[in-house]
């Protein structure tokens, strides 16, 4: 897998110096700052320590299996900021690299908040998924041939579950997803938008205008 984080702080500098401190028990493998500069913080063949308490799919040891890239950016707390174009066109190459290398599938390159939902937001609603999408380096959002599979809220959470969310705090998970897929309406309601991009997500081939 490949996790994509912000690092919530308030500038490059201290989040550098926040990852390499031992006593922070928090770590990556990558950090891009918002000029485009990549750091690389922890060889790919070591374990880091950015998921936490995280599941997705099959997996509930993440950093076991995934590489961490930190993104520069000061979150939610901070003042979040859209990220810069250099930042994401940085980004982009070096998730295309780790991605082919290890064979990793577009529905395993996920958020933070992807894999905890209960905890995190990162990278949050303004990360440009659909860049990403576009040059097939994660999922698409869904937008043609939607269909309403008129689930009802245990039904949605099911398929939630089955495309690989921890379902056990159920608006934290809508949220997440919400937050990925639907990023212009974030409340936590299940809605039929909701259902037909779920949907078409467990399809083999979303489809995208991405």
């Amino acid at each position: 897998m490949i996790v994509l984080h912000y690092t919530g702080m308030k500038d490059g500098p201290s989040a550098i110096a926040r990852l390499r401190d031992p006593a922070a028990k928090v770590s990556a493998h990558y950090i891009v700052a918002e000029d485009g500069t990549i750091v690389r913080m922890v060889a790919e063949d070591k374990r880091a320590w950015h998921a936490g308490r995280a599941h997705w799919r099959t997996i509930d040891d993440v950093n076991s299996a995934s590489i961490g890239i930190e993104i520069v950016n000061p979150g939610h707390e901070f003042g979040y900021r859209p990220f810069p174009d250099e930042q994401i066109g940085a980004l982009v190459p070096l998730v295309a690299d780790i991605k082919a290398r290890y064979g990793i599938g577009r529905g395993d390159v996920v958020g933070h908040s992807d894999i905890a939902p209960a905890r995190k937001r990162d990278p949050g609603e303004l990360f440009p998924w659909h860049t990403l999408a576009r040059v097939r380096l994660a999922l698409p959002r869904p937008t043609r041939n939607l269909m309403d599979p008129m689930w009802t809220e245990a039904g949605f959470l099911l398929a939630l579950e089955r495309f690989g969310y921890d379902v056990e705090d159920r608006m934290a998970a809508i949220m997440a997803f919400q937050r990925r897929f639907r990023p212009e309406l974030i409340d936590g309601e299940i809605d039929g938008e909701c259902r037909m991009i779920l949907l078409a997500l467990l399809l083999p081939k979303p489809q995208g205008d991405d």
